[in-house]
């Protein structure tokens, strides 16, 4: 009975566990698929509806198709095995997908920025033209279907533990945030404030660069080898200290590499153990935390005597 249950359980876990192949593909075609529709139908809404807001959120959304190409190459390719020229692997493309996404946003929201501030600076607001009620309506649309992408998203992303679709859900979430700031404006602008749309674009010029800000700052921390944080290593110190045979932890440093973490470990155990047992506790420590963290993708363990054996017997 016991035996049918553990089978039970471990089927169960084979099926709860995603095939990322099939989740990047299901990802990158919703993205590109739902962008490509927004962003056409927010660009013919803003041209016909005269809105200079909404064709700035139409750019912004266009982008997300770019980007969430560059998102999905950037996984295929961390995802390849190790070969003799990348020995540890191909994690950090990842973050230069991210990067190169980060960058994408900050060049888009400048430039929707600048439009936006020409038309404020300009004080003709007399000749800015009144949007449409199908701008109204695009921005409406655009703020429940971005808001939608970004959720199934970040579902999917944390599912495969991926920081470029991570990204990529922020992005339709900044999209989201940025068709909020058009609903305004033309809102304000239908009812005789023109120069609001013109403010809505420097408000989605905003919040696009502050996405741009935090994707690219995570992007250059996995990058330069940046640590997991105290807390991380608190409990990776204290479950490593409470395995059999350790007697404590000497050195433990810790590194992103990618969306991977590599550990960097010396133990103390009784010096009077022999080399066979010795390696044998390393072994099971290194077992354990793999299993027990599974963002490590490796640790290197160095074993030390105890420096007072006796004490520890």
């Amino acid at each position: 009975m016991a035996a049918r249950k553990e089978a039970q359980l471990r089927t169960t876990t084979q099926r709860a566990k995603p095939d990322e192949n099939a989740v990047i593909r299901k990802l990158s075609f919703v993205s590109i698929f739902g962008n490509t529709v927004l962003s056409g139908f927010k660009m013919f809404a803003g041209i016909s509806g005269h809105s200079s807001a909404m064709i700035s959120d139409a750019i912004h959304s266009f982008s997300d198709v770019l980007t969430t190409l560059i998102a999905w190459i950037g996984v295929k390719v961390s995802k390849k095995a190790s070969d003799s020229d990348h020995p540890y692997g191909h994690e950090r493309l990842e973050c230069i997908a991210s990067l190169l996404l980060g960058a994408v946003l900050m060049v888009t929201g400048l430039g929707v920025g600048k439009a936006g501030l020409e038309n404020i600076f300009s004080r003709s607001y007399e000749t800015l033209a009144i949007p449409s009620a199908i701008a109204l309506v695009a921005a409406v649309i655009s703020i429940v279907g971005k808001e939608a992408m970004y959720w199934y998203t970040r579902y999917y992303a944390k599912l495969i533990n991926s920081s470029a679709f991570m990204a990529d859900a922020w992005h339709h979430r900044s999209d989201a945030f940025s068709s909020i700031g058009s609903l305004i404006g033309i809102a304000g602008a239908m009812l005789g404030f023109p120069v609001l749309d013109s403010v809505a674009s420097v408000v989605i010029c905003l919040f696009i660069l502050k996405v741009s800000y935090d994707i690219l700052k995570d992007a250059v921390a996995k990058l330069l080898d940046t640590s997991c944080g105290e807390d991380y290593e608190r409990n990776l110190r204290e479950f490593v200290s409470a395995q059999d045979g350790v007697v404590c932890v000497d050195v433990l440093h810790t590194r992103m590499f990618g969306n991977k973490v590599y550990i960097d470990l010396e133990i103390q155990v009784d010096g009077d153990k022999p080399l066979r047992e010795a390696h044998a506790i390393a072994e099971h420590v290194h077992a354990n935390v793999e299993h027990e963290f599974p963002d490590v993708k490796h640790i290197m363990i160095h074993v030390n005597p105890a420096k007072e054996p006796t004490q520890y017997q």
